[in-house]
């Protein structure tokens, strides 16, 4: 089991606090990471990811910094962007050239085609693949160490109704497996289906943590939290 411990954790940008004294825990199962536009989400998890440095305190997982992981792709996978691949490769010389990049094993290239409905698409160019298909392979991407923890900007993005469906099981499966899988979305009513437990940011700062045994239910307790109106 492979936790994520945020502690204390803040950004500044100038004169703008993106993120403020943020302490929470992400353990095994599926997290919701949930706030407005603005709220700090983006921010959190390119610290978290060590693409940005914080202005004050830790981000770990499983007691690391991201950037002090010796095989970081083996313990983290994420998705941050489907837009980043390369229009002229298609979906199998992506994963198979990623994965030597990143010293992970072609034959990992096969099982993450096949988990993410993709394989009979495999060798299409990417420039032809709609937005939902693009996601598909940014899940695929992450996949391809086998990692303990995925990080999940907006997966769902360009999925049909059915693609929903889909992605609603295999991030129940990868949850039930024991990863540690966090999912932003503003699509609360699919993370309501999917998420054992939610964290809700609002300005910078930590409005909730934990399971949303409220029963008022997700949208609702969002709004309230996050200045919304309900």
């Amino acid at each position: 089991m492979t936790d994520i411990v945020l502690s204390g954790l803040s950004k500044r940008f100038g004169a703008i606090s993106a993120v403020r004294d943020l302490t929470c825990s992400m353990t095994a199962g599926v997290t919701g990471f949930l706030g407005p536009n603005g709220a700090g989400k983006t921010t959190t998890l390119r610290l978290l990811l060590g693409l940005v440095r914080p202005t004050a305190g830790t981000a770990t997982i499983g007691g690391r910094r991201y950037l002090d992981l010796p095989e970081p792709r083996r313990v983290v996978g994420a998705l941050l962007d489907a837009t980043g691949f390369h229009p002229g490769r298609t979906a199998r010389q992506h994963l198979t050239i990623s994965a030597a990049q990143s010293g992970l094993p072609a034959s990992r290239v096969a099982p993450v085609l096949d988990r993410v409905a993709l394989t009979g698409a495999a060798d299409r160019r990417v420039r032809g693949y709609s937005l939902g298909m693009r996601q598909r392979l940014g899940l695929a991407t992450a996949l391809l160490g086998d990692p303990e923890v995925l990080i999940l900007d907006e997966p769902g993005n360009g999925l049909d109704p059915a693609g929903l469906a889909w992605l609603r099981g295999l991030l129940r499966d990868l949850g039930a497996e024991g990863r540690t899988v966090v999912v932003s979305s503003h699509v609360l009513a699919e993370v309501q289906q999917i998420a054992d437990r939610v964290v809700i940011l609002g300005e910078g700062e930590l409005r909730h943590a934990g399971p949303l045994d409220e029963p008022a239910g997700l949208e609702e307790t969002f709004l309230r939290l996050t200045g919304g109106v309900a």
